[in-house]
């Protein structure tokens, strides 16, 4: 059901999107009422549509106001106003959806851009913390979100607000921190010519790990699991749910769990050593909601502070993981930004 509060007023309303292989969701925000505060929103499974227009055609009917512009953050990279959807045959691009949906502007991010911008909005219930450090003012902040793939992101402090940045980084080269993790480098390089981290820290990289552990380690696998897994689609949901199994868990997946947080961990306190993120490290996605538990008795924090000369930097640098989906409030943020500076453009223009 269609959440639609109505409003008075002339405030510049936009249509902001989070776009996913799996559902997109949709919501209408302006100036006045924030990006946390939506004036309608609801959410479609993407695969019922050809196209994101499609999609929002249908948002827009039910809720009947007038949209000028529109920003969405799509789960890939964007450059030049594109983007492709890893998950779904829609190519976007920005002055093409802003003619077939009668806009005067559309905007593409990228969906860790828009979770990184959700960070400085969240209140404490939406955290977990791992380590409660100390923030230092107007330090840049790292976000990292195991999901499907690695996503990374970060904010830099302009003096008067932060601003997200985008990254690629979870596809930079996975550099090992232990003998296992060279031998796990080994292992994976008779598979793929260049092992990224997200290879390893990643949805994608779970089963890589347990089959590693399992195939080259020796470790023995459960007759059940590996019926299970054979029978499975998303393999690493059975592996992260047999490892924390409060009953019993399973050897071979808390095995591999510990691993793969281990070079989270690593991964971590790369990024926030090449961005100097004094002001925080949070953790987005669905592996780490899962795995809140585990991280701060896991190797996570250890790999983390294992940075030489720069242990006691990191030690001190607080460490939370983000409770649910904040990428629509994020991509509300920053949408509502670049109105808001277009509209003060316009105007400028016309008082000149």
């Amino acid at each position: 059901m269609i959440e639609h509060q109505a409003r008075r007023g002339s405030d510049a309303l936009l249509l902001v999107g989070d776009v996913g292989g799996t559902k997109t969701d949709l919501a209408i925000v302006s100036a006045r009422e924030g990006p946390r505060r939506p004036l309608a929103q609801k959410r479609y499974a993407s695969q019922d549509y050809d196209g994101l227009e499609e999609v929002v055609r249908a948002f827009l009917a039910g809720v009947g106001l007038q949209v000028g512009a529109a920003c969405f953050d799509v789960a890939g990279p964007v450059a030049g106003g594109r983007s492709e959807l890893t998950n779904l045959p829609w190519r976007l691009r920005e002055p093409d959806l802003a003619r077939a949906l009668g806009m005067r502007r559309v905007w593409l991010i990228n969906d860790l851009v828009a979770t990184a911008a959700a960070v400085p909005l969240l209140s404490p219930d939406q955290l977990v913390v791992v380590q409660a450090g100390e923030p230092l003012l107007g330090g840049a902040i790292a976000v990292l979100a195991p999901g499907t793939g690695l996503g990374e992101a970060f904010l830099t402090f302009d003096g008067a607000r932060y601003r997200p940045q985008p990254s690629e980084g979870g596809h930079s080269a996975f550099a090992p921190a232990s003998d296992v993790e060279l031998e796990l480098l080994r292992h994976l390089w008779q598979r793929f010519d260049h092992v990224s981290v997200e290879r390893v820290a990643s949805g994608i990289g779970i089963p890589n790990v347990y089959e590693f552990l399992r195939d080259a380690r020796g470790v023995p696998e459960s007759a059940g699991l590996a019926g299970a897994l054979a029978r499975s689609d998303d393999r690493t949901r059975l592996i992260v749910e047999a490892a924390t199994d409060p009953a019993s868990p399973d050897p071979l997946a808390k095995a591999t769990v510990e691993l793969f947080l281990h070079v989270l961990g690593t991964e971590a306190a790369n990024l926030a050593l090449k961005v100097l993120a004094t002001g925080g490290i949070y953790l987005a996605g669905g592996i780490a909601q899962r795995l809140h538990d585990s991280l701060p008795t896991s190797g996570f924090l250890h790999a983390l502070r294992s940075s030489g000369r720069f242990r006691s930097t990191l030690e001190q640098v607080p460490i939370a993981i983000v409770k649910g989906d904040v990428a629509l409030v994020g991509v509300a943020s920053e949408g509502l930004s670049l109105l808001e500076a277009e509209l003060g453009f316009e105007k400028r223009m016309a008082s000149a």
